[in-house]
């Protein structure tokens, strides 16, 4: 039996990333990926002359060379060199306000000078609470880089001393804290626009986990790879390989295996079993602890925090490859959010069935790369997330007439609601459903943004309480349903975050 110091299961971003630091570490590394290429969400499909990018709209903390985020410089330490473009603006909403009146158009730019000046022409007189909410941002993101510093075990004495706003506010949600800083509403409609990008409605999102996407975002600006997600997932497989990593692809582990004392000894693949002490499992949670260990090793508590968890948004794309450039047809924006309303909690119910659901983000990734489809040809995407488990309602006989219903239905909204006509431009199609992440991705219910970081179980006690969030010895879990929850950069941190605890790990049990 092949003997490795730790082996990834699984080559999406966080396992990715999870491979390189334990190689760079110097650890005899496996990594295990069940298809033909790495990436999982962060990757791509041809049809007919169009490339689609799975599920890739942008990656922030990415930043420049000069001044890189978090991320990127993750990233060069592994020796990744890829070209990128950067998206010039965060973000255009068009919707109605929460009033049910007020119509709401507004493009919001990259550095929060420029964002709070904007912000203050679109609402006069709510500059006061935009600034305030960039200046928690910043004391948000040091608290959460001094958390990481010491692996979550924080000293309190220093986090009042320094960072006393993110322990008075960071458990509440972004509608409590807009209200006690008396934000302007039609300003909140505004900013709430990416509770879309986070899957929870602003009543239940966590503060914390927002406003560090919000800062991120606006200081580094977001990002996309010159050559799609596969450029991001397979650079990255190349420096783990460069690393001296070993990779098994087309292989599946299908059973964790344990020792007397409960703690991990090494996992049976469908290409033979290996041993190790240490598994980075790039996986839902659940689904291994129900599928790939036995229910003694276990601990109860695991099995009822998994119970007590909400799978966070599942994903309906809609993928165009049209016949026309985006300047032809009058797309100017890169992404625009199209909500039906700016009240989140409307539209979260509303995304529970397929029914109601009318919301939908649109990008089209030309506007940022001209090159990125033929000439005289546009890639434009529409994604609408689910905020319940619906399409396990659909009888399998209907499932083909009902995500294509669901589509025009999309496609219509888009043509209405953004001005443009796209539907004779249309030269191919495709389709992903909840079913279809479910399906290739193999998360429950087509979650891959894993569990919704809400109330209770948001980024602050999963970074603070990392070391009893994996209690099976010699296991633990990065990805989307980890500590950092979901997006490309938190799944590189969580990756990252972690395999650095298992080499600090190691090093003790050397010692």
């Amino acid at each position: 039996m092949p003997k490795y110091d730790a082996v990834v299961i699984g080559a999406g971003n966080g396992g990715l990333a999870a491979a390189c630091r334990m190689a760079k570490g110097g650890k005899k590394t496996l990594l295990i990926e069940r298809h033909n290429m790495p990436g999982g969400c962060a990757s791509s499909f041809r049809r007919g002359r169009f490339e689609f990018e799975t599920a890739l709209h942008e990656i922030c903390e990415w930043g420049t060379k000069e001044n890189p985020g978090g991320c990127r410089r993750i990233c060069d330490e592994f020796g990744l060199d890829i070209p990128w473009h950067m998206v010039p603006d965060n973000f255009r909403v068009i919707t109605t306000a929460s009033d049910g009146r007020t119509h709401i158009d507004a493009t919001l730019p990259c550095t929060v000078k420029e964002f709070v000046n904007e912000m203050e022409r679109l609402v006069p007189g709510c500059r006061k609470s935009i600034q305030d909410l960039f200046d928690l941002g910043t004391e948000f993101h040091a608290a959460g880089d001094y958390s990481l510093s010491v692996a979550g075990k924080t000293d309190p004495k220093y986090m009042q001393e320094h960072f006393p706003n993110f322990l008075r506010l960071g458990s509440y949600t972004v509608n409590r804290v807009f209200r006690a800083m008396k934000m302007p509403k039609l300003a909140q409609d505004i900013m709430n626009t990416y509770w879309g990008y986070l899957g929870v409605d602003a009543d239940h999102l966590s503060f914390l986990q927002y406003v560090n996407m919000l800062w991120l975002y606006v200081n580094h600006g977001a990002w996309i790879p010159d050559k799609t997600s596969n450029e991001l997932t397979t650079g990255l497989l190349e420096c783990f390989r460069s690393m001296g990593g070993e990779v098994w692809m087309n292989c599946t582990a299908t059973e964790i295996l344990f020792d007397e004392s409960k703690a991990v000894r090494g996992v049976k693949t469908t290409c033979g079993e290996v041993e190790t002490k240490h598994i980075l499992c790039n996986m839902n949670q659940n689904m291994v602890y129900a599928t790939m260990c036995p229910p003694e090793v276990v601990p109860e508590r695991m099995v009822k925090l998994g119970n007590a968890r909400t799978y966070s948004a599942r994903m309906f794309i809609v993928y165009m490859g049209l016949d026309r450039s985006a300047e032809e047809l009058g797309i100017r924006d890169y992404t625009v959010f199209l909500p039906t309303s700016a009240d989140t909690a409307k539209e979260y119910e509303s995304g529970k069935t397929i029914a109601t659901n009318c919301n939908q983000v649109m990008v089209c990734y030309n506007v940022v790369n001209p090159g990125f489809s033929p000439e005289g040809t546009c890639v434009v995407s529409l994604t609408s997330t689910f905020m319940d488990d619906d399409w396990a309602n659909v009888d399998p006989d209907d499932y083909v007439e009902t995500k294509t219903a669901f589509a025009e239905k999309l496609i219509k909204l888009f043509e209405e609601r953004y001005g443009v006509t796209v539907t004779p431009y249309i030269e191919e199609l495709e389709i992903a459903t909840p079913w279809t992440m479910c399906n290739y991705v193999n998360v429950p219910q087509g979650a891959a943004y894993g569990f919704e970081l809400k109330d209770w179980d948001n980024m602050m006690p999963r970074m603070m309480m990392m070391g009893t969030e994996f209690p099976v010895k010699g296991l633990k879990f990065v990805g989307a349903a980890s500590i950092r929850g979901d997006g490309y950069n938190s799944a590189i941190f969580s990756g990252d975050t972690l395999a650095k605890k298992t080499l600090a790990e190691m090093k003790a049990e050397e010692a």
